[in-house]
């Protein structure tokens, strides 16, 4: 069909008369723009925006404080070091602690837990103290990697981050340092653990075909960048938009934030996995962590033990909460019940007795 003349002069104009609308509504915009609001808004993509303003020297003397905590209070409570292993990627060296039993048994004979700290750019604390002494007492070895984008190993270590994509193999590599230098160690009675970020990474490891975990557990664990990032808005997303694997948000970058959320791999997980979530949280804001629940809830209803605490006392810390001068534990209810449905679902999964 042969178009008329007047026809294509409209089709001409179409697009020289929406540039000009754009451009009318922009200079119109600009005389009224808010810089500071504007400012507030910014999200930048450039990886060499990611750290600024970093106090590195002081993220060091943190980490070597708590090294000299746990130095004092594992003496002759605990088998205690700091190991370092190369990553199954090969770029990097990752700085991990051990706790072991002191008194070992044979060969197989401990069940073995990989518990992964929390924070976009967190650190093994001696808060952590508490628990790992009494999953130690339980005949665990525990492992914490400080994966990259841990704190207290300089820049480069702390602007390698990648959230939800190889820090999952750099925990992931912490199993391959066990079976291969502890022998007492038992292959197939390991399971990952760990609270917010580190119940993230515990959920994402346990939806890779080739984890090797009998078990996960995540509490008050992250679920769901696509909303996290609408719902904390513009300082919360600079931390991800400028990693280097990321470079953008949800809008732009949509399948890599879809394939790192938890929530949209459930379908994936094929061991028991346990999630605790708090109604308070103002961290994992509820809104989040719900969805999880419920899908879990649904799709895994075999393998997924959740729970749902109201309003506990602590909100998103409400199951480690510690005297920070005695390093013992602050119980509440909420906590205690918490604990006892984590060692309950280890013990059943993992069979610490077993090698006694």
């Amino acid at each position: 069909m042969r178009l008329l003349p007047t026809a294509l002069l409209a089709i001409a104009l179409l697009p020289a008369s929406t540039v000009a609308q754009s451009a009318g509504a922009a200079a119109a915009i600009a005389e009224r723009l808010d810089t500071a609001r504007a400012g507030q808004l910014y999200v930048s993509n450039d990886p060499a925006d990611h750290s600024t303003g970093r106090d590195f020297e002081r993220d060091a003397r943190a980490r070597m404080r708590t090294d000299s905590i746990y130095e004092a209070v594992t003496d002759g409570v605990v088998d205690f070091a700091r190991i370092t292993y190369r990553s199954r990627i090969g770029d990097m060296d990752i700085p991990a602690y051990v706790f072991q039993p002191i008194d070992k048994r044979g060969r197989g004979g401990h069940p073995a837990l990989i518990w992964v700290h929390g924070g976009v750019h967190g650190n093994w604390s001696e808060n952590y103290w508490p628990f790992v002494r009494e999953a130690t007492a339980r005949g665990y070895v525990v492992i914490a990697p400080e994966y990259r984008g841990s704190t207290g190993y300089g820049k480069q270590h702390h602007d390698a981050i990648d959230y939800g994509g190889h820090e999952i193999d750099d925990v992931m590599t912490a199993y391959d340092w066990l079976v291969e230098n502890l022998t007492h160690v038992d292959a197939e009675r390991v399971a990952i653990m760990g609270w917010s970020h580190g119940g993230y990474i515990s959920l994402l490891a346990a939806t890779r075909a080739d984890h090797p975990f009998k078990a996960a557990v995540g509490i008050v664990p992250v679920s769901n960048l696509v909303f996290r990032l609408s719902f904390k808005g513009p300082r919360y997303q600079r931390s991800f938009s400028t990693q280097e694997r990321i470079r953008g948000l949800p809008f732009e970058k949509r399948e890599i934030y879809k394939e790192r959320s938890p929530l949209y791999q459930v379908e994936k997980i094929q061991v028991p996995v346990l999630v605790h979530v708090a109604t308070n949280d103002d961290d994992v804001n509820f809104e989040e962590a719900e969805a999880l629940v419920h899908k879990l809830q649904v799709m895994k209803p075999d393998l997924a033990e959740t729970r749902i605490y109201e309003n506990p006392a602590g909100g998103h810390s409400f199951s480690r909460r510690v005297n920070e001068q005695t390093l013992e534990r602050d119980d509440t209810p909420e906590q205690r019940d918490s604990w006892n449905r984590v060692w309950a679902f280890l013990e059943w999964n993992l069979r610490p007795y077993e090698g006694i």
